[in-house]
């Protein structure tokens, strides 16, 4: 197919089913991919009235001195286009991960983040980009679900994520932005070699290509080839149970995880659940300590979506973090508090014992430090704080997170796990004053 043959109707097979959807999202960069998607979904929606609203995110990851000025671009396009913009600034820290990978879980947990159930996330990766990803998978050894590459949908969140340009060449979505007379960004970093990915497409792409022109979509069949081989697995060893820690945390118990069959469980686990499976040399080190490991011992896999950490005989997937320290909040009676990584927190009406408030009184929501002290309802004495978390089996990576709530210097409530005796807690409302109590909605 060439350039000039491409036009919205090439959108029709992915986006026919998906028009009951609540809204669409497009992931707009301002690249050559991302704007002739966004362009293609504009178009294809003026010719099928009654598609779902569509709206653009633009995630800024300051990585680059001309970010804010991407932006800006994204801004205009999306005005021209009408297309209503979401622009949201992420922190990058590259760890040990590389400033690539550390940016896709960046821009992946907003996306997560944005939809909601029956809500569509379109993103612009193409034929090239998923022949890329099949031959860096394979130097890196990966098995069948590696190399079965790019999904064309899948879950994310509540929603679903959606490639609907996965048939078409870069070559070509370059001639259809040339074509409509659009202008894209170019960012710098696509052309350095150093990065393995701008290395296959620079140096050895070009190369396969003058000897075998028609690779690209021999190897993504290969791929779909691959893809029906590990779906055809998964029907043949479905994957373990899910269990869930005490704030909700999505697991797999361990004893899932042992014998020949112990890689191929975790991954059709987390497909399952829409996640990639990780690098076959990363799985193999955590599997094996996982084995190796004493009980109270905490194996960590990051990878680059997700980061998965043994506790108490389950391997849990867990919570996006939140960025940085976490402050202290005033919170009012039938105030909200959304706090990255943390949740939603509330103080609500109580139905049964809850806080008789002051009309001028205002509660704090702060968190552990080191020291505190609460004497549980209908348990005599007080305890440690870190001692009551550990007997409510709270796991560790929550137990700095969870949410407790003063009045001046006295500790009410931790969380919504746990009231401490105060004379403050009634069992019903004095003079019409409603009681209060925290709520406590989990990003897990």
């Amino acid at each position: 197919m060439s350039a000039s043959l491409i036009d919205h109707s090439a959108l029709d097979q992915d986006l026919t089913d998906l028009r009951s959807a609540a809204h669409w999202y497009v992931g707009f960069s301002g690249g050559v991919d991302s704007s002739a998607l966004l362009h293609l979904l504009t178009l294809w929606r003026r010719a099928n009235p009654g598609a779902p609203a569509l709206s653009a995110i633009h995630i800024n990851h300051g990585m680059q001195s001309m970010a804010d000025e991407w932006q800006v671009h994204c801004e205009w396009v999306c005005k021209m286009l009408q297309v209503p913009l979401l622009t949201r600034r992420v922190a990058v820290d590259p760890g040990g991960q590389g400033g690539e990978a550390a940016a896709r879980e960046a821009r992946y947990a907003v996306f997560e983040e944005q939809l909601q159930a029956g809500e569509v996330l379109f993103l612009g990766h193409h034929l090239d980009d998923q022949v890329e990803t099949f031959f860096l998978r394979l130097l890196r050894g990966a098995g069948v679900h590696g190399l079965a590459a790019i999904p064309r949908q899948r879950k994310l969140g509540e929603g679903q994520l959606v490639r609907p340009l996965l048939s078409l060449s870069r070559e070509q979505l370059q001639g259809y932005t040339s074509g409509h007379g659009l202008t894209c960004i170019e960012d710098p970093s696509n052309t350095d070699t150093a990065m393995d990915r701008n290395f296959l497409r620079a140096e050895l792409m070009p190369l396969l290509a003058s000897r075998w022109p028609g690779y690209r979509r021999t190897v993504a069949r290969a791929s779909e080839h691959m893809a029906g081989t590990a779906s055809a697995l998964n029907d043949l060893l479905p994957a373990p149970d899910t269990v869930y820690s005490a704030l909700g945390d999505p697991g797999v118990g361990v004893a899932a995880l042992v014998g020949k069959s112990a890689a191929a469980q975790l991954r059709s686990w987390l497909q399952v659940r829409g996640l990639p499976s990780p690098d076959q040399s990363a799985l193999e080190e955590f599997l094996r300590q996982l084995r190796e490991s004493t009980d109270d011992s905490s194996p960590r896999l990051r990878c680059s979506a997700y980061t998965l950490q043994r506790y108490r005989g389950v391997v849990y997937l867990l919570p996006q973090p939140g960025e940085g320290s976490l402050p202290s909040f005033e919170l009012s009676p039938g105030g909200v508090q959304d706090i990255p990584g943390v949740g939603r927190v509330s103080l609500q009406p109580a139905e049964e014992v809850g806080l008789s408030l002051a009309v001028d009184e205002r509660l704090t929501l702060a968190w552990r430090s080191g020291g505190e002290r609460c004497a549980p309802v209908g348990r005599g004495g007080s305890t440690s704080l870190k001692k009551l978390l550990q007997e409510m089996d709270i796991p560790p990576w929550w137990r700095d997170r969870v949410p407790l709530l003063y009045l001046d210097d006295e500790l009410l409530s931790v969380g919504d796990l746990c009231l401490c005796q105060s004379v403050r807690f009634q069992s019903s409302a004095q003079d019409g004053r409603p009681l209060w109590r925290l709520h406590w909605e989990r990003s897990s």
